[in-house]
């Protein structure tokens, strides 16, 4: 295998995690909410969902890059979600349940799955980007799923051990709600109304360095305070 194939995988499967980094905290805010012995099988059937609706997304790029309403519904559920735990703080701190029904498992990890398809519209344009051979793109987008899926994995740990990361999170998710809106929107703007110069102009990359940026300084912020320890 050449040095620029193996350059480009393992470029792709970071710029997977990098892009993707709101998104783990993300997933671990959704399956936080779930009995513990159930969040790793939650998480499992996430990757499994992941690498279909990825692998269709690269194989359909041309459509899928023009979906805007689907980041639209991913950024309203964020915003929504973040919302409703700053305004509801009587139900932000109330831990998981012990056990819960098929249909609340199930609608879980349907709400993983929604945020994989909005997130996958950028990563699928910068993977096209980067290279234009099929079996690279999938071998480095599919790399970086399963790292995402892993850091997932440390971020409910996270959460569970430091509370107030649970407040950084949700910030997190609604500063990724705004930047799926204004995302949709422009794409809406440029591709659908065919009228640019109504598009905001985010810059994406900039902004994601902002979240970024939040999540490093409110970490020392959170890290300041461990849950206290139960005898």
């Amino acid at each position: 295998m050449e040095t620029g194939v193996l350059s480009t995988i393992l470029v792709l499967m970071v710029l997977e995690v990098i892009l993707s980094a709101d998104n783990a905290l993300i997933l671990g805010v959704i399956v936080q909410k779930l009995p513990v012995h159930l969040r790793r099988k939650a998480l499992f059937y996430g990757i499994l969902g992941a690498y279909v609706l990825r692998g269709l997304a690269l194989l359909f790029a041309a459509l899928v890059i023009k979906l805007w309403w689907v980041q639209v519904l991913g950024a309203a559920y964020l915003l929504y979600i973040a919302l409703k735990h700053f305004l509801k703080p009587e139900e932000a701190h109330a831990p998981p349940p012990v056990e819960v029904s098929a249909a609340h498992f199930w609608k879980t990890v349907a709400q993983v799955e929604l945020m994989d398809l909005a997130f996958a519209v950028d990563s699928v344009l910068v993977a096209v980007a980067l290279s234009d051979e099929l079996w690279v793109i999938y071998t480095g987008v599919f790399l970086g799923i399963l790292a995402l899926r892993m850091l997932a994995g440390l971020v409910v740990n996270l959460l569970d051990r430091y509370p107030r990361f649970k407040h950084l999170a949700y910030v997190v998710v609604g500063l990724a709600g705004v930047k799926l809106l204004v995302g949709g929107w422009d794409k809406l703007a440029k591709e659908t109304l065919h009228r640019p110069e109504l598009a905001l102009g985010l810059d994406k990359e900039a902004f994601s360095l902002f979240i970024l940026g939040v999540l490093l300084l409110g970490s020392f912020w959170a890290l300041r305070k461990p849950a206290p320890q139960i005898p």
